[in-house]
């Protein structure tokens, strides 16, 4: 009977033992599901850390939105420090680099005219034709009209500063520029007492006319150069200074007027030469000089 009875117990325990298996995984199991989801280390990880790092820059960025670090021309831009700050410096050079980059032009470029105008009066006619030739900023500059005329009133006159030249002031000062050094080899004639520059100096024809210290007039290209050499031949070689030249150029016409200073006298002479524009070159056309009879120039005003 007993071993009936162990046979008979045997399956019972074994289902027992089943049945407890089964509802200790299924607990096991809902307690798994109810627990926080942990990311395994791995690639999971590390996404998240990148996620999170792009979610406090934009969120950094939205905070700090006038110091954007932009690719576009139209917005500032502006590069952080480390510490999340940007410095004045770094903003100045930035902001110097989109303007150049928006407006194609350099900080030269950007300057004030007057400033570049008031520069650029302190150089002299060769130095600013050389600045001219350095590169294409620097001939901008020195092409400017009114460098030119300022250049003219501080190499000329004053008196023609309400004057508009046809073809611009640099043209203009290289015309003065021209005629003013072609009135100065009269003089270097007159001092060598050379007669055959004195001739290629004259243009050759009837109305031309000159009128010497002496009052004596010669008109007509023959009787002219006829009054040189009387004047070679008779006047001995004096020192003269030649001041206050002041030049009025015209397309086809110039005329100078200056005053010359002798050793010997006391009262300056007025001198008056007047030029025509034939074949590519000046002929003087007309000379005259006479004394002052002592008086006084008025001095001439700016602007008036």
């Amino acid at each position: 009977m007993e071993s009936i009875a162990f046979s008979l117990s045997s399956p019972q325990n074994f289902f027992v033992a089943l049945v407890i298996t089964f509802l200790s995984f299924f607990l096991a199991l809902l307690a798994v599901r109810s627990l926080p989801f942990k990311p395994k280390s791995g690639g999971s990880a590390t996404d998240l850390s990148t996620s999170n790092k792009n979610e406090k820059l934009r969120a950094c960025c939205a905070c700090n939105c006038n110091d954007v670090v932009s690719g576009s021309d139209s917005e500032p831009l502006r590069t952080p420090h480390l510490n999340g700050g940007t410095g004045p410096d770094v903003t100045e050079k930035t902001a110097k680099a989109i303007t150049e980059r928006q407006t194609g032009a350099s900080m030269m470029e950007q300057l004030v005219p007057e400033i570049t105008t008031h520069a650029l009066s302190y150089l002299d006619y060769p130095s600013l034709c050389r600045l001219s030739m350095t590169n294409s900023l620097m001939r901008k500059a020195a092409n400017d009209d009114n460098a030119w005329k300022a250049l003219y009133h501080k190499d000329f006159t004053l008196e023609q500063d309400g004057i508009t030249p046809v073809n611009g002031w640099k043209a203009y000062y290289a015309a003065t520029r021209a005629i003013v050094n072609v009135n100065t080899e009269f003089f270097n004639f007159i001092r060598e007492r050379s007669l055959a520059e004195m001739s290629r100096l004259w243009l050759n024809a009837d109305y031309v006319k000159c009128v010497h210290a002496s009052g004596e007039l010669f008109s007509g290209y023959n009787a002219v150069i006829q009054g040189w050499r009387l004047a070679f031949d008779w006047e001995q070689g004096a020192n003269f200074q030649i001041r206050d030249v002041r030049a009025r150029v015209l397309t086809d016409m110039a005329w100078v007027t200056m005053k010359t200073y002798f050793e010997i006298d006391i009262k300056p002479f007025i001198v008056t030469n007047v030029f025509e524009f034939h074949n590519g070159r000046w002929y003087l056309v007309h000379h005259h000089s006479s004394d002052m009879n002592g008086e006084v120039e008025q001095p001439i005003v700016q602007g008036q």
